[in-house]
């Protein structure tokens, strides 16, 4: 059967990757999430759909990954056929921060945002990728197994400068090198049947609230940057339901031959 671990599924668009690849009812879904007692919506799934699981564990805590990494194999028999690592940590307080402003009274800063979102966006996937990496394995005997990262176009080089996006440079730079973590593992696994993909999900409402004013100001702003490299995009975003429907349509044909790649919902490089 088809086994599928999604990181970050207590909300948002790891919830709906579990939500929807659970439809189908041969599919065995683990939704892992950091808090089991707060992950309200995933718990109502697991009552309503008997082939969905909750694994508690840290992204950032490579033996709680191991050790769900081991309930899955209890489960599954000791394969797993995809692996989505979804969770994500934001930088929100210093987003708006140019990388020249961590030069203004608050250098030390600088150092502990980096290492604030690289330890879940960098590590986090490195650590869930290697915990679950024998797992993979097994299932490629039957099947082409694949590991897909949920990522950012604020990673794209092309964007940023068409853009002029300066803004969220922790968080950019994180998922940039998380993107070459891909490539890394897609160029030493080119020989086996396992599939490496980065993706961008689109500009998601993942909201769970009202936003406040200083919220909106900022998304304004972000339009206006993402408007000088896409003109015609009103700002509208995309539901968490639409945009995991066009990234399980790309990552379930995603080929060996372009594993390692980073694209867009799209399946290339239209960010928008």
């Amino acid at each position: 059967m088809p086994s599928y671990a999604v990181t970050g599924a207590s909300r948002g668009i790891g919830l709906e990757f579990v939500r929807q690849i659970s439809l189908h009812e041969e599919n065995i879904v683990f939704g892992i999430v950091r808090n089991r007692a707060t992950a309200h919506e995933l718990s109502r799934l697991v009552v309503e759909r008997a082939n969905v699981h909750i694994l508690e564990a840290d992204v950032t805590e490579y033996r709680a990954l191991k050790a769900a990494a081991d309930e899955v194999a209890r489960v599954t028999g000791g394969a797993l056929t995809c692996l989505i690592n979804n969770a994500a940590h934001l930088q929100d307080l210093r987003r708006t921060y140019t990388l020249d402003e961590y030069d203004r009274g608050e250098e030390d800063l600088l150092g502990y945002d980096l290492h604030d979102v690289i330890n879940t966006n960098v590590l986090g996937v490195i650590h869930g990728i290697n915990a679950f990496l024998p797992l993979l394995k097994a299932a490629t005997n039957t099947n082409v197994a694949r590991v897909v990262t949920i990522s950012s176009m604020t990673a794209d080089l092309d964007l940023t400068l068409s853009a002029e996006y300066y803004r969220h440079g922790a968080y950019s730079i994180s998922k940039a090198a998380v993107n070459m973590a891909m490539a890394k593992y897609a160029a030493w696994f080119h020989d086996e049947n396992i599939v490496f993909l980065s993706i961008c999900p689109g500009i998601v409402d993942t909201a769970t609230r009202t936003r406040t004013p200083e919220e909106l100001e900022v998304y304004a702003g972000f339009v206006k940057f993402m408007q000088k490299a896409y003109p015609e995009w009103n700002g509208e975003q995309i539901s968490p339901k639409e945009s995991v429907e066009m990234m399980l349509g790309v990552i379930l044909r995603w080929s060996r031959k372009d594993s390692g790649a980073f694209v867009s919902r799209f399946g290339n490089n239209q960010w928008i």
